[in-house]
């Protein structure tokens, strides 16, 4: 398990449930069919745990290029292994997307929307306005990578003995998902994350699903440079407040 290998499975496995979860929403037929909002965050939240459960011991479970470079940018990341765990995550979220579609074949060929299965892999707005897209996306990503910043581990105090949790360690970010999707995620869907909303959308461009129609490449590159700003953003302010 190298830590090119853990950010691949982990972030596959994040978006094999968290895709999954739409799926189970949006799709015709499921037993989850139009369950809602608070399904799906919580199902997002609970996606990040069990991917940062399996690859934090051996990549730290970045699970996203947002973070990769935020912690490059603060100088907590060598960024020689930036290009690595980016590919890493790429292939992991692309897989994790093609897992989808398996997993719900027989629903993904019900007479579905067009809109609805796109949304299963990837993200859209409410409302299409590219200016407050990207500043919705921009302010979820700073949320994310500033709060990661201040994220620590337990310990006994005033003695500051580290206090080992194990696999519960990785609650702190799945509750810093959440709470961003059921606050912040109803503008855009909140992608934070590039490959999360790449790596699926050419999954369903590539996918012959029943009805799919376009994969809404006019709005791709919303997802992808506002996480990332966002994430320069995060960083920068880390770095001047602790400099």
């Amino acid at each position: 398990m190298s830590p090119f290998i853990a950010e691949l499975i982990g972030t596959m496995l994040m978006i094999l449930l968290g895709d999954g979860v739409v799926a189970n929403v949006l799709l015709k037929d499921t037993k989850g069919n139009n369950s809602g909002w608070m399904v799906i965050t919580t199902a997002w939240g609970l996606a990040v745990f069990v991917a940062v459960i399996v690859a934090g011991p051996y990549s730290g479970a970045h699970l996203n290029p947002a973070v990769t470079i935020g912690l490059a940018i603060a100088g907590k990341f060598a960024w020689a292994q930036v290009i690595p765990y980016i590919i890493a995550q790429f292939l992991g979220a692309f897989l994790g997307a093609f897992l989808v579609w398996l997993m719900y074949y027989d629903h993904f060929n019900r007479v579905n929307e067009p809109a609805s299965i796109l949304a299963v892999f990837c993200t859209g707005p409410a409302l299409r306005n590219y200016k407050s897209n990207i500043a919705s996306e921009i302010i979820g990503a700073f949320v994310l990578i500033f709060v990661i910043f201040y994220i620590s581990g337990a310990e006994i105090t005033p003695s500051k003995t580290p206090i080992g949790l194990g696999s519960v360690g990785a609650l702190p970010v799945a509750f810093l998902v959440w709470v961003i999707g059921l606050s912040l995620g109803g503008t855009t869907g909140y992608a934070i994350n590039p490959v999360r909303d790449l790596g699926p959308r050419i999954v369903h461009a590539l996918l012959p699903i029943k009805g799919k129609g376009g994969s809404d490449w006019a709005y791709s590159w919303i997802p992808v440079a506002g996480p990332i700003i966002g994430s320069v953003i995060a960083a920068l302010l880390y770095n001047q407040l602790h400099g």
